[in-house]
């Protein structure tokens, strides 16, 4: 995972001061270690049976439709307030930053599916967190959280700790 992480640029003091923003846009510009992020993503789970795969916004989106794509299933986009056009269940959370809220179509998630949440990075949980609180309200099973990159000083696992948690890279 050199070759990803050689491909992550650190930028400081974004999106407010003290906090250090880990960049993929370098990666995901690189087919190459956008090929390696998405394999190593979805290793783990090639004989797992998953209903879909959703990815929080927005990073969450780039990797969680390629990997939805490797693995044959459809993706759900866990959207910010107001993007979705039909009804909807959110979640409201808190942010290392700030509060935020998440949504997605009602029609989405059934009841007994199967879904692998990606996003790119995993830091307090929040976020991840409370994508699985939105796929439980709505009857889905979180197979696994699967990110790209971790910070544990954070303690984000903590807070999924009900949950299989897979990362490619640690900070």
């Amino acid at each position: 995972m050199d070759q990803l992480k050689s491909k992550i640029r650190d930028i400081p003091d974004f999106p407010k001061k003290g906090i250090i923003f880990k960049d993929i846009t370098p990666l995901v510009q690189d087919p190459a270690s956008l090929r390696l992020a998405i394999s190593g993503l979805i290793a783990p789970f090639k004989n797992t049976p998953i209903t879909a795969v959703a990815g929080m916004e927005a990073r969450g989106f780039i990797f969680g439709s390629l990997a939805a794509w490797e693995l044959n299933v459809g993706f759900i986009p866990l959207r910010k307030p107001g993007k979705l056009p039909y009804d909807i269940q959110s979640v409201d959370y808190k942010l290392e930053y700030g509060d935020a809220s998440l949504e997605v179509h009602i029609d989405a998630i059934k009841p007994g599916d199967r879904i692998l949440l990606v996003d790119d990075l995993l830091a307090t949980g929040g976020t991840a967190r409370a994508s699985c609180e939105l796929v439980e309200k709505l009857g889905g099973e979180v197979v696994a959280c699967a990110f790209v990159v971790e910070l544990p000083i954070l303690l984000g696992r903590d807070k999924l700790s009900n949950h299989l948690i897979h990362s490619l890279i640690e900070y």
